[in-house]
């Protein structure tokens, strides 16, 4: 058995394809299919059932989870010795979610590049559940995240406390210049993204302060299309104070809120697993993260604010 024969295990398992497989590691369909009946062999046991679509047997996705575990340890092993010759070099594999990653990067990947010049940055844009699946497979070596996290496996180094501003189309009977308070909201329906974004969590936590429902009829993908329905006058929404501002283009049909002292928001965090190779390295990504404009955010240096 080899570290080899693992990764093409692995490879397969995330695939479910001989061929896409082969591609991602780089070999050609026979070399992947001869190494993993070698291993097969090796084990005595069959890992893979070859149907129509490849599937695992309970032997092999045991194996799969204890391959990841094995290789996440190996590239562990690989980033001590690359930060030891030099911390600031070398590859970043930093994942953001979708709400938040478009919004952000534009600010800080210029911040990054300068501080760290020599160090390659490898961007991923995927929902919270699959970051953290990734982080913790070590796939990822840090992931921008909204607080909370699971404590227990995970590192977070606050960022930043970023407020919700309230969208309703030109025209409602929510439009206005002043701050809103939560109450006015009662009665309303908001349009929300659909399962999975942790946006939608934290906006019906927000709905349920204010007695607001959901929009059940419909739910978005992605915060483009909210405000593609406001701005048609579909409904009202909560947007991240970053996804309305500059380099952002806003649009005439929305009129946007803020919210009167508290007003909602969520706390952003730079996320790790707390064995990582470069947490000495991750506290520097962090202040970089932060420079964002003192009008857009409120830097965090707490563990956890109130």
């Amino acid at each position: 058995m080899n570290l080899r024969d693992l990764e093409y295990l692995v490879a397969l398992a995330d695939h479910r394809h001989f061929g896409k497989a082969a591609e991602a590691c780089f070999v050609s369909q026979p070399t992947l299919s001869t190494q993993i009946k070698k291993l097969e062999a090796q084990l005595g046991v069959d890992l893979i059932e070859r149907a129509r679509q490849v599937m695992l047997t309970a032997a092999g996705e045991q194996v799969v989870a204890r391959a990841r575990s094995v290789l996440a340890d190996i590239d562990d092993i690989r980033g001590i010795a690359r930060q030891a010759r030099d911390p600031r070099s070398g590859t970043l594999r930093l994942g953001a979610f979708p709400t938040i990653a478009p919004y952000l990067l534009p600010h800080v990947v210029g911040e990054l590049r300068s501080r760290f010049p020599d160090l390659e940055l490898l961007l991923v844009e995927e929902k919270t559940s699959v970051l953290l699946d990734q982080l913790a497979a070590g796939r990822l070596d840090a992931a921008v995240l909204a607080l909370p996290v699971d404590e227990e496996t995970f590192h977070a180094e606050p960022l930043f406390r970023e407020e919700f501003v309230l969208a309703v189309p030109a025209g409602h009977r929510l439009a206005s210049t002043h701050p809103a308070g939560l109450a006015e909201l009662a009665g309303e329906r908001m349009l929300l993204l659909t399962e999975g974004h942790c946006l939608r969590d934290q906006a019906l936590s927000v709905c349920r302060s204010a007695g607001v429902a959901e929009q059940d009829d419909f739910r978005a993908t992605s915060l483009e299309t909210l405000r593609y329905m406001v701005a048609a006058g579909g409904g009202i929404t909560l947007l991240p104070r970053l996804s309305v501002e500059a380099p952002v283009a806003t649009s005439s049909a929305i009129c946007l809120r803020h919210f009167m002292a508290p007003a909602p928001h969520r706390d952003i965090a730079l996320v790790s697993r707390k064995t990582s190779v470069l947490r000495d390295l991750l506290p520097e990504i962090a202040a970089a993260l932060r420079q964002l404009p003192a009008d857009l955010v409120t830097p965090l240096t707490s563990a956890h604010p109130d």
